[in-house]
């Protein structure tokens, strides 16, 4: 292109990297070319350009030859110039390439026929990755071959292909099991009929989706297992073909969720993944809901209450003896809720009201589960004074807690003393030189010298 003030031809370029730009393209208020990013362009000369080369002329140039210094040699043997290269083991490599695998990420691939020319080399081919090119993908139909009959694994990220050029393509993905496509601006799903039916995995991370009803377009997909949508901007789940209390025909085979870095702000869309048949491990860090409590502690549990049949939360295992603290915390914490909303000991007069139960749905079932909390359960919090029972000897507990000792690690210590769990006890502490003033240990993760904890001063204990 030619600039007006600055003599011959220039080449309008989008970085990569949007901060090397200056501009989207344009110039003096004439648009010479696009960007996606508001400054993601420059204006260079074309010998600044690199266009890139073949591969094979990149063989060439990597090892210094000449097209006449390749040849084949006798059987696993190769002439290189004057050398005969014998090549060992070549019937076990072979053996083991019969499962390919290739990397093109990071390239100029501007079009997918030219991945499918390279793939059709490839008979084997099982897992492709060719992340980061600026391909023109078709978006009408394509004529479907056996290219990608084995591919089982698929990287489309930050390539800016849509939802729709996915479906036209995946006609020729028959055996897909991961597909990945992480930052492609897809912002709207529609149904998949009749393609990825066999997929297991699906990464659908940094896309800002619509809304989280974009979900349902792809929640009948049979064997869909893995499902990670970070920052997807979705700030509710719902399942709207099921009542509380009963299992969704969505995701009728989805073990792991991964919803972190999200918006979702309400218990309800936690609620909503009870309905979820198959749901082991869910992954949520980082969504406005989690800053609804202060202890991380409590949060996990009031997670692990409302999901019942959840394995793993944020990748850290939930074990037999957690989950029944949990449910026994619920429970318990929620009993004069329930009490006021019409809940009853007497079956015959246990109505709850209906928005206690959409609030709590898996308060009946607990309630079946372990009995309903009895009367002195649901008594105000207790404060119990422990004086130097935590940095020093005392004849009535045979320990020694030391003051580099985590608050967590406290109440871990409490629960085996007192029989209630950690998630329902708040500590703080009374000095022995500021009478009168009280300081919580709200953070479980800090040792108790950081707050300054001595022999003398009181702590005490509530639930």
């Amino acid at each position: 292109m030619y600039l007006p003030y600055f003599s011959g031809i220039w080449l309008g370029v989008e970085w990569d990297d949007p901060q090397r730009g200056k501009h989207d393209g344009t110039y003096e208020g004439t648009q010479y070319f696009k960007c996606r990013h508001p400054r993601g362009g420059s204006f260079i000369r074309p010998n600044k350009a690199n266009f890139g080369v073949d591969f094979l002329t990149a063989v060439k140039d990597r090892y210094g030859l000449k097209e006449q210094d390749v040849q084949n040699g006798t059987k696993n043997t190769l002439v290189l110039g004057k050398k005969t290269v014998e090549l060992i083991g070549m019937d076990s490599i072979a053996e083991q390439q019969r499962q390919v695998h290739i990397n093109l990420s990071k390239n100029l691939l501007s079009s997918w026929d030219t991945v499918t020319d390279i793939a059709s080399q490839v008979p084997n081919l099982e897992t492709l990755n060719i992340s980061e090119n600026k391909i023109k993908f078709p978006s009408t139909s394509i004529s479907v071959s056996n290219v990608f009959s084995k591919l089982k694994v698929l990287a489309l990220n930050q390539t800016e292909i849509t939802w729709t050029e996915v479906l036209v393509c995946a006609q020729g993905w028959p055996a897909l099991e991961e597909l990945y496509l992480t930052s492609n601006n897809i912002t709207v799903l529609e149904r998949p009929d009749n393609v990825l039916q066999t997929l297991k995995l699906l990464d659908l991370s940094d896309n800002q989706l619509l809304d989280g009803d974009q979900l349902h377009q792809i929640a009948y997909l049979p064997r869909l297992e893995q499902l990670i949508l970070r920052n997807t901007g979705i700030s509710s789940i719902h399942f709207p073909d099921s009542e509380f209390g009963c299992k969704t025909k969505m995701f009728p085979s989805l073990k792991r969720l991964a919803i972190n870095d999200n918006k979702i702000s309400q218990w309800s869309s936690i609620n909503e993944l009870e309905k979820l048949p198959s749901l082991r491990s869910l992954q949520c860090h980082n969504n406005p809901l989690m800053d609804t409590e202060k202890n991380p502690e409590t949060l996990r549990q009031l997670i692990i209450a409302k999901i019942s049949q959840l394995e793993v939360l944020n990748k850290s295992e939930i074990l037999p003896a957690e989950r029944k603290g949990a449910e026994l915390d619920y429970r318990k914490i929620f009993g004069k809720e329930w009490l006021a909303a019409g809940g009853n000991w007497n079956p015959e007069r246990n109505k709850p009201s209906e928005e206690f139960l959409a609030a709590h749905p898996r308060y009946t079932a607990l309630c079946l589960k372990y009995g309903a909390p009895e009367e002195g359960e649901l008594k105000g919090q207790q404060p119990l004074t422990l004086k130097n029972q935590l940095l020093s000897k005392r004849p009535e507990m045979v320990k020694i807690i030391l003051s580099s000792m985590t608050i967590q690690r406290v109440k871990g210590l409490l629960y085996r003393l007192l029989k209630i769990p950690g998630s329902e006890l708040k500590l703080s502490y009374e000095s022995s030189k500021l009478a009168g003033k009280e300081v919580e240990l709200d953070n479980d993760l800090k040792p108790l010298q950081f707050y300054s904890i001595e022999n003398g001063d009181c702590v005490l204990v509530r639930w």
